[in-house]
This record gives structure tokens, sequence and C-alpha cells, in this order.
């Protein structure tokens, strides 16, 4: 064929066919774990915290989405509450609120942490994350009393903001010396992936349900990944 019909026709095709549409790579998904020292991986590298942990599961099994360890040891909800501005420039898609064992531990009134607790939500939801609650629990040497209501007071705050409660982070955990620190309150290394697993899978088909956020004309996610990031306030 004469390399001026070869043209022609491949013109043609050209014209019939156009070419795809390419469309962006969707932004990525944040999930944000706020907590204390359970979360942050007290006395353990942060690489070995549970939140890093299930952010190397989430990057095969459900890719696109990243983790934030919002984790500062010593906070009681209030505390958590006031750095959460801060945290929300991550733009987090979902949250995991693992707050409360601070307060439980100094006997704090119950009625100020489920306010808190209730806030917290109100605040993420706002900032348009999903929210997720995690139940905590006490020592055994609690008063029976303080530790019932304690433990009563996390699936009476789920059910009155309409949110989803893993039933206690440290499931399989609290209580078992293989997996503690010499201290028997904070997970080791294996306690850490224990929790990790158990988040995952209270987590993971919540996750998948949910729809992208919209990107479009949103601001770029502030990166918070290192215990530096938290060191900042509003």
């Amino acid at each position: 064929m004469a390399p001026t019909r070869l043209l022609a026709l491949a013109l043609a095709l050209m014209a019939c066919c156009p070419p795809a549409r390419l469309h962006p790579a969707p932004a990525p998904q944040t999930l944000l774990c706020l907590g204390d020292s359970l979360t942050a991986g007290y006395g353990l590298e942060e690489s070995q915290a549970w939140p890093a942990l299930l952010d190397q599961r989430l990057q095969s099994r459900l890719p696109g989405w990243r983790v934030v360890n919002g984790g500062a040891s010593g906070d009681t909800s209030r505390e958590a509450l006031r750095r959460l501005d801060w945290l929300l420039q991550a733009r987090p898609r979902a949250a995991l609120v693992c707050v409360g064992a601070n307060d439980g531990l100094r006997g704090l009134p119950l009625g100020l942490l489920k306010s808190d607790l209730g806030a917290i939500v109100q605040r993420l939801r706002q900032s348009g994350a999903v929210v997720y609650l995690a139940g905590m629990d006490l020592p055994s040497n609690f008063g029976a009393d303080y530790r019932r209501d304690f433990r009563a007071l996390y699936p009476a705050v789920a059910a009155e903001h309409k949110v989803d409660l893993m039933p206690f982070l440290l499931d399989g955990v609290a209580g078992r010396p293989g997996l503690n620190l010499s201290d028997g309150v904070h997970p080791n290394a294996e306690g850490q992936r224990v929790v990790a697993a158990s988040v995952e899978r209270f987590l993971l088909p919540r996750l998948r349900a949910l729809p992208p956020r919209a990107s479009a004309t949103a601001a770029t996610p502030k990166v918070l990944r290192h215990r530096k990031d938290l060191e900042q306030t509003p």
C-alpha cells in the first residue's frame, strides 16, 4: 500500500477512535487514630506501634489508604480534644477514637469523659470524617462501681452519636503478661501486632464500604506521620 494511503488510513482511524481520557489518581484516604499512650506505642519505636502496623497491612489490603498515628502519651480526653484541630490538617476520611484510659486511671468524673467524647465525635464529623469508637477498660483493682460505669460509657456514647463501636481496643492483650511491657498496662511489640490485627478486622470492611472523599477543590492534606508532627498545636 502506498505511503500516502497508509497515512490517510491512520488519520481516519484516529478520528474514529479518540484517545482515552486520563483520569487523575484518587487522592489518598487517611485514617486518623486518635488516642493516648496505648495508641502512640509507649516504650517502643513508632514503627512498632499498632497504627504503623495497621498502615502496613492496609497498603496491601486496601491500597490508597494511609494511617496517621494521633496518639500522645498521657493525654486525657480533654487534651485529645484540644489537639484535634491540629490533627485535622491531615483531612481524615475516617477516624478511630481511642481515648479515655487516662481519664479512668486518674479517676476523673465520667460525665466529663462522656462530654469530651461527644465533642470529639462531633468535631470529627464536622470535618467530614466517618467516626468509629474503641472501648476501654480499667484494671481489676479499681472500684467495681467506677469500673462498671466506665466500661458502660463507651456503648452509651456510641449509641447516642450513632457510631460503630469496637468493644475493647486491647481485646486479647490486656492482662496477658507475655503481650505487655513490665508495667502490665502497655502492649509490647507482640501485643501491638495483636492489637493491629484486631483493629484491622474491625475497620477493614467498614473502610472498604466508604466512598472516596471528594478532593477536586480540597486543600492538600498535611502529612502527619511522626511524633514530632504532634508537637505543634493549634
